[in-house]
């Protein structure tokens, strides 16, 4: 877990996986902190880089010091920490208020995402008054002492039925939390509303709702899709309020088909340009691929974009194997047949996190099959760019 300070509060978060792979960011709910991705993120990692943080006053961030919060300023926060990766766009997945703050993403910053997958949430929740109560109970009776009341609001039945610690184990990470800045999140969900906000946006938006959330039913899921122009919407059987938690397996799956989405209809239009050029620039480096376009002139232009629809498009931007896999793939070619992009996609096996180990063995498996000077001249060239070291 790392630690960014931000308008002068700490906030804790975690970035895993590498650089070069797109980033997916997990905006968790009320409550609880971002612990709830721990069943979701490994299946992430082989093909994307993963950001979660906690919500002002949960898990390990520092607690509100009086400001009203708004949801404006916790996108903002999503978005300067969205910054330090260094990734122009996003996938955004957010479930109850972490959908609240994909709401304002898609309001006020849609050129920054890629995707949104918006779970357990609506453009209105509830209502002012049982928001503002909520609010008064934390602050006279204490989180610790409400989250009794709450959790068991959280899960369906089958979740504590094959879990039965489930409610004591999140009632004391509730309980930990700090009331004032619950009791302010509270406040703001009861003030906030999207409503007639969100529409023609173009950003490609999933929803996803659990048929026993007692908290955001059926119902506030089918108007936010209505107020998005007509997002589709998958319901989990069975499942309350937190997917992510209930049905971690179901919920991996349901997120990659979002995921891939921007890839298009490959087999009969093929990628977009657009998309081949993002993912160019997370392999490779933005400041690369900007110093590549920048020197093309009218003889290679057309090549360049070529390479990117084709070369990034179709090829790298493609899941069925991994970036890791590909890299390893495209280091062991160029090493066999000696071209002068090995020193380019060695120093990209690095930022796509290949080992030592790894990059030896794809260097010996060249030695064997394309012939020793080639493994030779690798093997110094990936030293002199810093590998072994």
């Amino acid at each position: 877990m790392a630690f960014h300070s931000i308008n002068g509060r700490s906030v804790a978060y975690r970035l895993l996986g590498a650089q070069a792979n797109p980033l997916v960011v997990l905006a968790h709910p009320l409550g609880m902190s971002q612990a709830v991705w721990d069943d979701v993120i490994p299946a992430l990692l082989p093909r994307y880089r993963v950001l979660t943080w906690d919500l002002p006053g949960h898990g390990a961030s520092q607690a509100v010091s009086g400001e009203r919060i708004t949801s404006s300023e916790l996108a903002a926060e999503a978005l300067a920490l969205v910054d330090l990766t260094g990734a122009a766009r996003f996938h955004f997945v957010g479930t109850s208020i972490g959908g609240v703050i994909g709401q304002q993403l898609i309001k006020a910053h849609a050129e920054r995402l890629t995707s949104a997958m918006l779970t357990n949430t609506g453009a209105v929740i509830g209502n002012p008054e049982l928001w503002n109560t909520r609010a008064a109970r934390v602050r006279a009776e204490g989180l610790s002492a409400m989250a009794q009341e709450i959790v068991p609001r959280w899960f369906g039945p089958k979740a504590f039925e094959a879990n039965p610690a489930l409610k004591a184990g999140w009632s004391v990470q509730m309980g930990r939390g700090d009331d004032e800045s619950y009791a302010q999140l509270c406040e703001m969900l009861g003030r906030e509303t999207f409503t007639g906000q969100l529409s023609d946006k173009g950003v490609k938006v999933q929803l996803l709702g659990g048929s026993d959330d007692l908290a955001t039913p059926l119902e506030t899921l089918q108007t936010l899709a209505e107020e998005l122009g007509g997002a589709p919407l998958d319901v989990f059987d069975g499942v309350g309020h937190v997917p992510s938690v209930e049905a971690p397996e179901r919920f991996v799956q349901a997120l990659f088909a979002v995921l891939a989405r921007d890839l298009g209809d490959v087999a009969h239009q093929g990628v977009a340009y657009a998309t081949g050029l993002e993912t160019r620039k997370q392999v490779l480096g933005r400041e690369h691929v900007e110093r590549s376009t920048a020197n093309a002139n009218s003889l290679d232009a057309p090549f360049q974009q070529m390479i990117t629809r084709l070369a990034w498009g179709e090829l790298w931007s493609n899941e069925d194997l991994t970036r890791r896999e590909r890299s390893m793939i495209t280091t062991g070619i160029l090493a066999a047949l000696g071209r002068e992009e090995l020193a380019l996609h060695l120093k990209t096996a690095k930022r796509i996190g290949l080992s030592d180990a790894e990059l030896r063995q794809v260097l010996m498996h060249v030695a064997i099959y394309g012939g020793v000077p080639a493994a030779n001249h690798a093997f110094a060239l990936a030293k002199e760019l810093g590998w072994g070291e």
